[in-house]
């Protein structure tokens, strides 16, 4: 029988397909949303979603407003001084999105060129990695920071933003595009409080669990089809 105590989750209410969206009935669909479930079936919780700005994640956990973040967090040494990560539950590739009427191809051809990165994040160390670019840090405090990253690109207030592949793959249209990839293999992980070793413990016996029964590889199967799963 589940638990009537919830498992508090710290994510962001915005669309940003495959990994979480809400539909018209309020109901949230996504690989992040899905693992956030699968998590609390191991452990015999229901999934409660607290939802706060990017900004608001780390003071939302060290509050106590959740028990969990999970929300597109990769394990940056700047982030694991903020909270104690899981065992990663996705790793990905990150690429750079430009105009498609930009004729950039690779690192090089950004020199001069303004690149746009969430702040303090692995895209922002990957875009500080390109030479003589300026690097312009979208710091997470309004609502939709990805939004924000995006309608500058449109708008040509930058020239290209950094992000995973599995964000900006959805994005390709008639006047955005993928530039190139850059293999990184950034690993992502959930987030619990400096110093909740129980609750790190329990949560990484549960992404265990989903990864030996093969759980996990369905979900992403179901939502990402086209990545290849990394946990084999």
């Amino acid at each position: 029988m589940r638990n009537q105590t919830p498992l508090k989750v710290i994510c962001a209410d915005l669309p940003a397909p495959p990994l979480f969206e809400r539909d018209a009935n309020g109901k949230r669909h996504g690989y992040e949303a899905d693992v956030a479930r699968l998590i609390g079936e191991v452990m015999g919780l229901r999934v409660e979603w607290v939802y706060r700005q990017w900004s608001d994640f780390y003071p939302a956990l060290s509050a106590g407003d959740g028990d969990l973040l999970l929300c597109g967090q990769g394990i940056s040494e700047y982030r694991a001084s903020l909270g104690d990560f899981t065992r990663p539950y996705a790793i990905f590739d990150e690429s750079v999105m430009v105009r498609s009427d930009s004729n950039t191809a690779q690192p090089g051809d950004l020199a001069g060129k303004r690149v746009g990165a969430i702040a303090n994040s692995l895209n922002m160390q990957l875009a500080e990695s390109f030479p003589d670019v300026i690097c312009v840090p979208f710091d997470g405090a309004s609502d939709d920071v990805f939004g924000d990253m995006v309608h500058a690109l449109r708008n040509g207030d930058i020239d290209a933003l950094v992000d995973d592949d599995v964000a900006l793959v959805p994005l390709e249209a008639d006047d955005l595009r993928i530039a190139f990839t850059v293999p990184t293999r950034n690993a992502w992980g959930a987030v619990v409080a400096k110093g909740n070793s129980e609750g790190l413990s329990r949560i990484n016996h549960a992404l265990d669990r989903m990864i030996d029964d093969g759980s996990l590889r369905v979900i992403w199967q179901k939502w990402m089809p086209s990545l290849s799963y990394p946990f084999d």
